[in-house]
């Protein structure tokens, strides 16, 4: 097969970096993903993972993924999926408004980037949160990094975050 590449962006702050999908190492997650692009939405900035940016998308895939190639400390540059139901995701700690898009939703799947080291994926509500890695930035980590040190500092409010085929 050849390499799969896509491109992920926070749209507003006009800052992109590039991604090859793991199709050897999470197939079926890479031709989900794959096949329902473009996807993305709001951005937010993790709270309790640390290091990531995430945008919270409506289900996409005839089945949802099963966990493969799992992680609880993605590295820099990974790209994760999560599922989660809407009630996961419903307690006020987490800051999501009350007109968040993904309200109502039975399942919520979450696709993020992880821009930075020492994350680690457990949530004090649910314990570990365990993501598929089906993809790894492979150009522009540096300025995307620095875009989301921004987003973390400056506020995520009217950002969004695209994936799309590169």
């Amino acid at each position: 097969m050849t390499d799969r590449f896509i491109e992920v962006s926070l749209d507003k702050r006009g800052v992109s970096c590039t991604a090859k999908l793991l199709d050897d190492r999470a197939p079926i997650t890479c031709d989900a993903v794959w096949d329902a692009l473009p996807l993305g939405g709001d951005v937010y900035h993790a709270k309790y993972a640390r290091n990531e940016i995430y945008a919270l998308v409506e289900p996409f895939a005839p089945e949802e993924p099963p966990l493969e190639n799992p992680t609880i400390t993605p590295i820099p540059g990974d790209l994760c999926y999560f599922t989660f139901s809407d009630t996961q995701l419903g307690t006020a700690s987490y800051g999501y408004e009350h007109g968040a898009k993904h309200r109502g939703r039975a399942t919520v799947v979450d696709l993020a980037l992880f821009y930075e080291r020492n994350n680690l994926l457990i949530n004090g509500d649910a314990g570990w949160v365990p993501g598929i890695v089906w993809g790894s930035v492979v150009d522009g980590l540096d300025r995307m990094a620095d875009a989301c040190q921004d987003l973390w500092r400056a506020g995520a409010l009217g950002e969004t975050l695209s994936f799309r085929r590169a």
